[in-house]
């Protein structure tokens, strides 16, 4: 009985060392493979993001949620566009319900605000400055403008570096939530920050004008990936501008 229980012991001990020779890389792959498919199925499609009706809808995006991957993550970029653009889209249209704004741009919203609306003043600023920020973004963004939107750089700014330092400075140094903006007035660029959801087109802001890029800067936009690192997350962002789009934004700008 003693030399069957021996027997049987060195078996199941030979199986055990065989078992934990061969499978290891295996189980490493499926690991990999399992969160690679955890990562993609976490996220949607935008295109089934809709707003419960009003004035006001989701615009839509030009690319998905892991697209800008380089730069910001999937799962914020979800999140983001969403819970947070989609919240803000729904709240700006019940605020404004039964108003004389219902049948206004979000443009005349923004331009003849009363400060003290603190409903329109989150929910519109939130609405515009999310519609500009999610539209001047690409997966095939970075590099630098060309055109008449680079003389108008290096006239105003000297340089394309130069412009990059004063929106990284901007947005790194807002305090609290806020956005860092490039901006037309009066047929120059200017660059500055807001707090909130306050931008430019809004009355007796520190900076005005007419945006043309924003930069967000609330935690929402970078935390999962750059945590407490706002400057990374700014310095990655213009990896993914879309300096087409900005172009057209000033094209616009200037031919007011």
């Amino acid at each position: 009985m003693k030399k069957l229980t021996i027997g049987l012991s060195a078996l199941v001990l030979a199986f055990g060392l065989t078992a934990c020779d061969q499978p290891k890389t295996e189980n490493v792959d499926n690991a990999a493979e399992t969160t690679q498919n955890t990562t993609t199925e976490s996220v949607g499609n935008p295109a089934d993001v809709k707003a419960d009706g009003g004035t006001f809808a989701m615009p839509g995006l030009k690319y998905g949620y892991a697209d800008l991957e380089k730069s910001i993550d999937a799962k914020t970029m979800e999140v983001h566009y969403s819970k947070h653009f989609l919240g803000y889209t729904n709240k700006l249209n019940e605020a404004i319900k039964g108003t004389p704004m219902e049948g206004k741009s979000i443009e005349e919203i923004m331009k003849g605000l009363d400060l003290n609306n603190g409903a329109v003043r989150n929910n519109g600023g939130g609405y515009y400055n999310h519609n500009l920020y999610f539209a001047t973004m690409s997966p095939n963004g970075g590099g630098q403008p060309s055109g008449a939107l680079a003389e108008a750089i290096n006239k105003d700014f000297g340089s394309f570096d130069e412009l990059k330092n004063k929106l990284a400075e901007a947005g790194g140094k807002q305090f609290g939530s806020g956005w860092a903006w490039l901006v037309v007035k009066d047929g120059k660029l200017a660059v500055g920050s807001t707090a909130n959801q306050d931008n430019p087109l809004m009355p007796n802001q520190s900076i005005s004008g007419t945006p043309i890029l924003g930069i967000d800067v609330w935690e929402h936009a970078y935390y999962l990936r750059y945590q407490n690192k706002r400057p990374d997350y700014i310095t990655a962002f213009f990896d993914v501008v879309d300096w087409n789009a900005v172009a057209e934004n000033y094209s616009k700008a200037t031919a007011k």
